[in-house]
């Protein structure tokens, strides 16, 4: 309560300060249409585009007081959030398929983590500092991003420039964990600070480095210092640390740019047991309590070279090259209590990835407004090894190398000044795996009077994951274990987007979309059982997904007013091919958010909230016994508030909010499988409840 009260006493006093000394500096709601990079031959308005694309502005991001892609994405349409509070991760859903089905970009380049290049990022680990804009395409992007980009992909586009010489940008933000803090062994503390300087007209570089140290959720355990053996021992939520650090350095000629981005992210993360070993002494009657945990720490290093521009007379270019890295090691001792000692350290590689990745589009060969064509290719080499699951019978660490190169054409086509077509086709070739092909057809039309209707019809491949491949946990207890000749999974998709601007005026602006969407995906792969005594599981091509739904949103600015809305309703079918009993029926449900924003320009404030209503999820399971069931997660919701305030000439930045307002934890499920029958529902853990954030940055600009 205490922190409540501080953030309620320092904003009331700033306002109060500065509500009579401010000029009404904020601008009405005059949007600008946004310029985007993702899947265009050049950068170009949002409306221009062939596809249907949905920007996140670096003003939504700190409107969220955003620091990384969970913070941020929680409240987006048709997306999903799913934290893991054993690990620390937290992963998405879009359309209803996992991470390993889109793709996670940062300048166009796929950024790599443990278990993937692009897919399967943890999106704790995706730092927002220094971001100018997000930008999200729905469906298969298969033809520009390869394969995996099945349900679509997420692009961040960094800040490359500055209108200032100097820029020198530090913050600080507080928050708690629920409703636990302290300034040093609770709550969630971040610091930041960010140097950009142009050295001419030509030369602009960067550097910021951002420590986010979340100290870990109680919510009645009792932390590392437990003595008990009551299970009690621990945290709900793991305590984590981050630092990262980045760099840029840009270069403009007259029709070329070339700039080097570095990031390095530091992540530790501490495991505490629940489980205390008194070690009774017989002799002196006393106890000395142990516990046997972990830290896990992870290192990414990601280096990328692009150089793009025009040669006057001959064509447009876009060169990326990139070296990545990141591992992710175990340390593993025991844990004296009673003295704070660690002892018997062993420390290994847990997980591993390494890896070159190079892309190159060429395009405006033709200098014609009418047709043109992109050629490009995109090539990968990851090596890559997994020791957290082997076991049994010694295999040491699973080591193998993944390639990929792929070579892909399209063409834009402007039949007339209403209608634009685009198709393209993409090979890829797999050192594992074989000749895949990725082919899409793209159209949009604008009508008359605001509308404008725009449709995709994709295919992209689905490549197995690393795990699916390669697992083998092998025990007196267990039998888990991959498949080195899965076929990569097929995805198709089709989606229609009908767009209407009902109002453009200094007054008031606004605008409808309605969205139509199918998507397959055949020879998924699942984990089944392939034997019932002794239990074993193996990987295997067997299942079907399809999903379909519309959705409908819409955009009002008035004055000082902004209101977004969306509602989604869609069903799923997912096909279990190992239960005889499987049903193909689809199971729908529906989403709704609802974003909104008044600004105060004399106050220099803007108050915003953020509401999303997640119905309940139905999903089929097989049980242990190869029955199928229906199962069901409860609906829920999520509603978040902030007040940002600008004072001293927008030279200081105060954002307040509350996150989580109805405190929602979790939620009870009956959608897991496995099991001899439905038994009772568990809970599917969702957030830490409701939290205070309080953030201070300050511009020095000049």
């Amino acid at each position: 309560m205490k922190l409540r009260f501080k953030i309620a006493s320092c904003l009331i006093v700033l306002i109060a300060l500065k509500a009579n000394a401010q000029q009404d500096s904020i601008p009405k709601n005059n949007k600008l249409d946004e310029v985007i990079v993702t899947g265009q031959y050049n950068p170009q308005s949002v409306r221009k585009s062939v596809f249907q694309v949905t920007v996140i502005s670096r003003a939504d991001i700190d409107r969220q007081a955003g620091n990384n892609l969970a913070d941020l994405l929680n409240q987006t349409l048709n997306i999903n959030i799913i934290p893991n509070n054993s690990t620390g991760k937290s992963s998405v859903k879009l359309f209803g398929l996992g991470g390993d089905y889109f793709k996670i970009l940062v300048d166009n380049v796929p950024v790599i983590n443990d278990e993937g290049l692009g897919d399967n990022t943890d999106l704790t680990q995706m730092n927002l500092d220094d971001v100018q804009q997000i930008e999200i395409v729905e469906g298969s992007m298969g033809v520009e991003y390869g394969a995996n980009a099945v349900s679509g992909i997420i692009n961040i586009i960094t800040k490359k420039s500055s209108t200032y010489k100097w820029e020198i940008t530090p913050y600080i933000q507080e928050e708690t964990i629920g409703d636990e803090y302290n300034v040093s062994d609770k709550g969630r503390h971040i610091q930041s600070l960010k140097v950009g300087h142009n050295f001419s007209n030509k030369f602009y570089a960067n550097a910021m480095v951002t420590s986010n140290d979340f100290k870990g959720y109680y919510n009645g355990r009792k932390g590392e210092n437990y003595l008990m053996e009551d299970g009690l021992r621990g945290y709900e939520w793991l305590p984590k640390n981050q630092l990262t650090a980045k760099s840029l350095l840009s270069y403009n000629l007259k029709n070329h740019r070339i700039f080097y981005k570095f990031e390095y992210l530091y992540e530790n993360t501490e495991r505490y047991n629940s489980f205390v070993l008194p070690n009774y002494d017989v002799a002196t009657e006393t106890t000395n309590p142990t516990a046997a945990d972990d830290i896990f720490t992870t290192k990414r290093f990601y280096h990328n070279l692009n150089a793009s521009g025009r040669f006057e007379s001959l064509m447009n270019y876009d060169f990326s090259f990139s070296y990545q890295q990141q591992e992710r090691d175990i340390t593993e001792y025991n844990y004296v209590i009673r003295t704070g000692e660690k002892k018997n350290y062993e420390k290994y590689k847990y997980e591993s990835r390494d890896g070159l990745y190079s892309k190159a589009n060429f395009s405006n060969f033709l200098k014609n407004e009418t047709i043109d064509f992109q050629v490009g290719y995109e090539v990968s080499e990851i090596d890559g090894y997994s020791q957290s699951t082997v076991s049994g019978i010694n295999r040491g660490k699973v080591d193998r190398m993944l390639g990929s190169y792929d070579a892909y054409i399209s063409t834009e086509v402007n039949l007339t000044k209403k209608l634009s077509l685009r198709p393209g086709v993409r090979a890829l070739f797999s050192s594992q795996f074989n000749t895949q092909a990725a082919v899409s057809f793209s159209a949009k039309y604008a009508f008359e009077n605001g509308y404008e209707l725009r449709g995709i019809i994709g295919t992209a491949p689905k490549l197995p994951s690393y795990d699916e491949l390669y697992t083998y946990f092998v025990d007196v207890n267990h039998n888990v274990q991959g498949n080195e000749n899965l076929n990569p999974e097929q995805g198709k998709s089709a989606f229609l987007h009908l767009n209407k601007i009902f109002t453009n005026t200094n007054e008031i602006k606004s605008s409808a979309k309605f969205s139509a969407w199918f998507i397959d995906v055949k020879d998924r792969i699942e984990l089944i059982v392939v034997s019932q005594t002794p239990l074993s599981y193996k990987y295997s091509n067997i299942d079907i997904f399809r999903t379909w739904g519309t959705s409908l949103t819409s955009s009002i600015d008035y004055h000082r007013l902004t209101l977004n809305a969306g509602v989604t309703f869609s069903g799923v079918s997912k096909v279990i091919a190992e239960s005889d009993n499987y049903s193909d029926d689809y199971l729908y449900g529906v989403q709704a958010n609802l974003n909104a924003s008044y600004t105060i320009p004399k106050w220099q404030t803007v108050f915003s909230v953020f509401a999303k209503y997640h119905g309940a999820d139905y999903l089929f399971v097989v049980r242990n016994d190869g029955s199928v069931e229906k199962g069901k997660q409860n609906d829920y919701s999520m509603i978040d508030g902030t007040i940002k305030k600008a004072l001293f000439s927008n030279k200081l930045e105060v954002t307040a909010g509350v996150r989580n307002i109805l405190d929602v934890t979790s939620v009870n499920t009956t959608a897991q499988p496995g099991g001899a029958h439905s038994g009772p529902p568990v809970s599917q853990l969702l957030g830490y409840g409701r939290s205070y954030f309080l953030k201070l940055l300050y511009k020095f600009n000049f």
